[in-house]
């Protein structure tokens, strides 16, 4: 006869939580940040996020992580170009819409590194 013990519920910090998320911690609201965020919790977060969850991911401010991804550079080349704060969706479209040239040499950068890794994945 086996025993089968209780089902632990896997729980992560805020931080994790918001990393896959995919937004910035400090803009959550407090009770999110307070406790712990159990894999039930998060799931359901992602299927139904409630209007706070919607409105940061729509507004921002967002993680450098995702501003990267929406400018189409690395993480470094933000920092290069001196993006170094969280942005919101506005001050992304601005940067699109201004085409500063540290931008522009980023974007060519990540295009190379994305083209090299696919010759290297060919191999």
């Amino acid at each position: 006869m086996t025993s089968s013990k209780p089902k632990t519920v896997q729980t992560m910090k805020p931080e994790t939580a918001a990393k896959k998320l995919g937004v910035l911690l400090a803009a959550t609201p407090e009770e999110f940040r307070a406790g712990v965020v159990s894999r039930d919790e998060l799931n359901a977060l992602q299927s139904a996020p409630p209007s706070w969850l919607a409105d940061l991911r729509r507004n921002g401010p967002h993680p450098k992580q995702v501003v990267a991804a929406k400018l189409g550079v690395s993480i470094s080349g933000l920092a290069r170009g001196g993006i170094t704060e969280p942005l919101t969706t506005a001050e992304i479209e601005q940067l699109k819409a201004e085409q500063p040239e540290w931008l522009e040499r980023e974007r060519g950068i990540q295009a190379e590194a994305r083209k090299e890794a696919a010759r290297l994945k060919q191999r």
